[in-house]
């Protein structure tokens, strides 16, 4: 990997480089960092996974509308992975993934790329940075919303500046959000699916707000203005078990429509499937615990949930389930638990 580079202005050709092709202005990953009228900076990070295009398009038309003027607050951008960019894909082969290699991960430490994120990190934090905005797509069908790692006020008023829906998820060590939960406010934002205008449009009012806000409201969020969820549990396609959507023949058969039950509260007995496998998926909790067993059972050749849920990033994208995930598990938070959750 390329070593990260620091950079005081915008390369020529930046605001109209096309993703696939930013890899001719920043062999590696790059943090730009651009002065503005409030020096405490916003940072923002973009193509952590190279086909999640949405946040390099908004941060792209924010300064291109800024053009000849200050920024309204100094802004530290890093471009993750230009090389994975090119080719269009979350990650390439031998790569880890770049929202895993953050301060705290468990499996990437010694690596080059956990090298330069733990560089960013350090800046970030040495500058006094206002807040940490991470900027996201998924593959299938989800809303706008945010994921945060702490329940502090500051946090969830930036969340509320992009989508009403929040999932709390205090898991994962190594994602940037985890990284930075309980310095600075920080939210990893998912924009929906890549390729849609509204998506990067909404991202750049999410980049925009942050910019021009002077300071956030010290005042609890009100349960009324926030969907709150808890993330309770990580599903994984077991690695030995072959899978497809919709292919009767594989071990496990998805349903080819899976990612339409996206933040939809499930009953217990929803059907995920058909598989011949007697557990075909791993779940694990927030401690790492597995719990596949209390959120899924296989009867007479059936996949089905065990106990309610609602999912999030189900997705239909077979190389996707098998670098990330299947889905996450969530239950919403009661409306008494969130003022007494603030500031934890």
């Amino acid at each position: 990997m390329q070593g990260l580079q620091i950079l005081d202005a915008l390369p020529d050709g930046f605001l109209d480089c096309a993703p696939r092709d930013l890899h001719r202005l920043f062999p590696g990953p790059a943090l730009i960092e651009l002065p503005g009228r409030r020096e405490s900076p916003l940072f923002v990070s973009v193509l952590l996974h190279g086909n999640e295009v949405s946040g390099l398009e908004a941060v792209q038309q924010v300064i291109r509308k800024q053009t000849g003027k200050t920024l309204p607050r100094a802004l530290m951008l890093l471009i993750g992975n230009p090389g994975a960019a090119s080719e269009g894909v979350r990650r390439l082969d031998g790569q880890p993934d770049y929202n895993r290699v953050w301060p705290g991960t468990p499996d990437h430490a010694a690596t080059p790329e956990a090298a330069a994120m733990a560089e960013v990190h350090d800046r970030v934090i040495a500058r006094g940075a206002f807040a940490a905005v991470d900027l996201h797509n998924n593959t299938g069908l989800n809303p706008h919303y945010g994921v945060v790692c702490s329940l502090d006020v500051h946090t969830l008023q930036l969340a509320l500046l992009f989508s009403r829906i929040a999932v709390w998820f205090r898991g994962m060590p190594g994602t940037q959000t985890a990284a930075f939960a309980g310095k600075i406010p920080a939210i990893a934002a998912e924009c929906g699916q890549p390729g849609v205008p509204a998506n990067a449009q909404a991202a750049e009012r999410l980049v925009e707000a942050a910019l021009n806000l002077a300071e956030f409201p010290d005042h609890p969020v009100r349960h009324e203005d926030i969907d709150l969820y808890h993330t309770v549990a990580i599903v994984r396609v077991r690695p030995e078990v072959g899978m497809g959507f919709g292919d009767a023949s594989a071990e496990l058969c998805l349903d080819p429509r899976l990612d339409h039950m996206n933040f939809r509260e499930l009953d217990s007995g929803a059907c995920f499937g058909e598989t011949s496998h007697p557990m075909p998926l791993a779940a694990v909790d927030e401690e790492g615990r597995d719990v596949s067993t209390a959120f899924f059972a296989v009867a007479e050749g059936k996949l089905r949930l065990s106990r309610g849920a609602m999912p999030a990033m189900l997705s239909c994208d077979e190389r996707i389930v098998r670098q990330d995930c299947l889905c996450y598990l969530m239950e919403r938070v009661p409306a008494e638990r969130i003022p007494s959750a603030v500031g934890a």
